[in-house]
């Protein structure tokens, strides 16, 4: 469950939309710029975007493993690095894949500016490792596009409206970045670039005969990506969904067609039953007893603690959350001073698609399948579009196939 902070990014003005026209913002992962062959080819990309007219705006993720490797160089030096000067070093991943795109840019013949996230106007609040933004200022980026430049953005940082410190937007920062400033420059769309050709139906390393899909409404790419799915970050989805920002998620490898994310229209209505299982091996879950709903919801939003499941049980309270952030949790819990307990030997399957809403039992099929497999739900929750079962860590992979085949999604 989360919440998002972006309303403050301004929305294009009527009599600016035909000078901004064509502007296409192109995200690319890590994978994507893995070394310096893939950021020729990633410069290529966006050198050919250009030539047919568009306005290029790129956001590009740090190469590879560079930002595991300052993680661990930091725990090297320090057991617990200070937040300001961890996201001080973590930022600069992005910064060279910037600068190294610009270079390549260049050589192709076509003029490029790099900038750092507080270069591009990406202001935050004062959160370290998991900022938010709360504004885009994008007048250095409007005036690089009306020079005919290509505009380089580095992912997952911005600085803080208060403190002016570097800050990090946590996991999936980069798709976020790519998101606010489509939204923030008015882009036609925003194109995700990644090492796998769209969304599937469920993980094809896990499931052989998992089918790409073509469109997704925004709502069934919000929970398949909070459900597991790390094809997007779940706030990048909440930031397009409150802006209208169309996605397009595209292999860099290849020219085919990806899959297509956007506002649920009439050409969606009959959407098929279940668009995809998604997974996630681990979540812990927690049940707590003696507190106060906004008690203790308060104290851990406080503590930036990413909940997800909700139940309530007479005076109990399970909710789940993901494992990075169990420390944060347990000290929440604990200065609450209630009872508590958590289980690690958990993790989550989820069956999502918009035609739930008009189809009955697919509660029952989902539970009849599990229990053919001989496979225990202790946790179960739902939305009108979302059936999450917690079942144990080492049934994940066989549920996923087990309901992959039940609702014939290959």
């Amino acid at each position: 469950m989360t919440t998002t902070d972006y309303e403050a990014i301004p929305a294009v003005a009527a009599d600016d939309a035909g000078r901004r026209a064509g502007t296409v913002v192109m995200k690319f992962g890590g994978t994507s710029v893995g070394d310096p062959e893939k950021l020729k080819s990633v410069a290529r990309r966006l050198v050919a975007a250009r030539e047919s007219g568009a306005r290029v705006v790129a956001v590009v993720s740090a190469m590879g493993s560079t930002t595991d490797d300052l993680l661990d160089l930091a725990r090297q030096v320090s057991p617990r690095p200070e937040p300001r000067e961890l996201d001080m070093l973590i930022s600069v991943g992005e910064r060279i894949s910037c600068a190294l795109a610009a270079m390549a840019i260049y050589d192709l013949g076509h003029e490029a500016i790099s900038l750092t996230g507080s270069q591009a106007g990406i202001v935050t609040d004062t959160v370290h490792g998991k900022a938010k933004i709360v504004d885009v200022r994008a007048r250095r980026i409007h005036e690089a596009l009306d020079q005919d430049k290509i505009v380089l953005v580095a992912g997952f940082q911005g600085v803080s409206a208060d403190s002016f410190d570097v800050t990090t937007l946590g996991r999936g920062g980069s798709d976020t970045t790519a998101v606010a400033l489509a939204a923030a420059v008015g882009a036609g769309v925003c194109e995700i670039y990644t090492d796998v050709d769209g969304v599937y139906t469920a993980d094809p390393r896990l499931v052989a005969a998992a089918r790409k899909l073509e469109l997704l409404s925004f709502e069934e790419m919000l929970e398949m990506a909070s459900s597991g799915a790390r094809v997007m970050a779940t706030r990048a989805i909440e930031v397009a969904r409150s802006h209208n920002v169309r996605l397009h998620v595209r292999s860099t490898f290849n020219d085919a067609d990806g899959t297509w994310i956007r506002e649920e229209d009439e050409k969606m209505l009959e959407k098929a039953l279940i668009s995809g299982v998604v997974h996630q091996r681990e979540e812990t879950v927690y049940r707590v007893s003696g507190a106060r709903a906004a008690q203790l919801f308060g104290a851990l939003a406080d503590a930036n603690v990413n909940v997800d499941t909700i139940l309530r049980t007479g005076g109990e309270i399970v909710f789940s959350a993901p494992v990075e952030d169990r420390p944060d949790a347990e000290s929440a819990l604990d200065a609450l001073g209630v009872d508590w307990a958590a289980r690690d030997d958990l993790g989550k399957v989820s069956l999502v698609g918009a035609g739930m809403k008009s189809h009955p039992g697919v509660a029952a099929k989902t539970f009849a399948t599990l229990e053919a497999a001989g496979i225990d739900a202790p946790v179960v929750s739902t939305s009108p579009i979302k059936i999450a079962c917690h079942v144990p860590s080492v049934d994940v992979d066989r549920a996923v196939r087990a309901l992959h085949e039940a609702f014939d999604l290959a």
